[in-house]
């Protein structure tokens, strides 16, 4: 007659009790808190030892031709895992029609099942995905190209090992790879002044990634609502170089170059000649003059 039975799972031993009137023996057992995918065969073995009151002992285990099967407990965790895209960040500009996407998905219990993961830009599947193990997930990159100037959704979805699905993470980009117009009316190329103060005026914008930011010769420039700009210079004595400088919300770039001249310095007369002087009337004379002008 069998006096007592045991149960092993997990590194636990758990006492069974017999069941009035079925006679089953029977326990209620806690599952581990961790998922089994991890453990060897992707589930916790099962140990189960009959005594009997003579002391003698059966033991049958996940191995037994019969029962195997039957003692081998699956734990399924029920946390998805967590997505977090990182490159691009939400609402940026970029430059180029072929970014690439960097994202982190992480499951600390059964683990990223990476055959689950799929990224999208405007709702086309990316084929080339590539990924590293990292801390409790893994880090993927992708590549997107051919993309057109203008507003583009990526999403990505993931699950675990367990078939918990992550919330979809999602992330909206502009690409623009035209740089901005600009269009500088003063001065024009090698103008000529005696006054050390210049205004410099135009125009610029972007039609994807407006508002266009400004620089003159480096420094900032407040771009008005229309798009045009004015903005005062000092000059130097001599030659002057004007740099204009447009850069739109992708980082794209026009530059427009003035070279411009100061010049303060009036005109010196060097010698002055009549000849012939005085010149009998009706006649010509001519007139000789030297001057300079440094």
């Amino acid at each position: 007659m069998i006096k007592t039975m045991t149960a092993r799972i997990n590194g636990q031993t758990y006492q069974l009790t017999q069941e009035e009137g079925s006679g089953d023996w029977v326990v209620q057992i806690q599952a581990p808190m961790l998922s089994s995918y991890n453990q060897e065969g992707h589930y916790y073995p099962v140990e189960l030892t009959a005594t009997d009151e003579g002391g003698n002992s059966t033991t049958i285990d996940d191995e037994h031709s019969t029962f195997g099967t039957n003692l081998r407990l699956q734990a399924k965790e029920r946390v998805a895992p967590v997505i977090a895209i990182t490159s691009p960040t939400a609402d940026a500009y970029l430059g180029t029609a072929a970014p690439t996407i960097t994202f982190k998905v992480t499951d600390n219990d059964s683990g990223v099942d990476t055959a689950t993961v799929v990224v999208k830009v405007d709702g086309k599947p990316l084929e080339q995905l590539s990924s590293e193990a990292t801390d409790g997930g893994y880090l993927f990159t992708a590549a997107a190209s051919g993309l057109e100037d203008g507003p583009h959704t990526i999403t990505v979805d993931a699950s675990d090992h367990d078939g918990n699905a992550a919330q979809q993470a999602s992330v909206t980009f502009t690409t623009d790879t035209v740089p901005p117009t600009l269009n500088v009316t003063a001065p024009v190329e090698g103008f000529k002044t005696n006054s050390s103060k210049l205004v410099v005026s135009g125009e610029t914008n972007d039609v994807t990634s407006g508002p266009v930011t400004l620089t003159v010769n480096d420094s900032p420039v407040v771009v008005n609502e229309g798009g045009t700009f004015s903005t005062e210079v000092t000059l130097t004595e001599g030659e002057n170089r004007i740099t204009i400088k447009a850069t739109d919300a992708a980082g794209k770039q026009t530059v427009i170059t003035r070279t411009v001249y100061l010049d303060t310095n009036a005109p010196v007369f060097v010698s002055v000649s009549m000849t012939p002087n005085p010149v009998d009337c009706g006649a010509t004379f001519i007139l000789r003059v030297k001057a300079t002008d440094d």
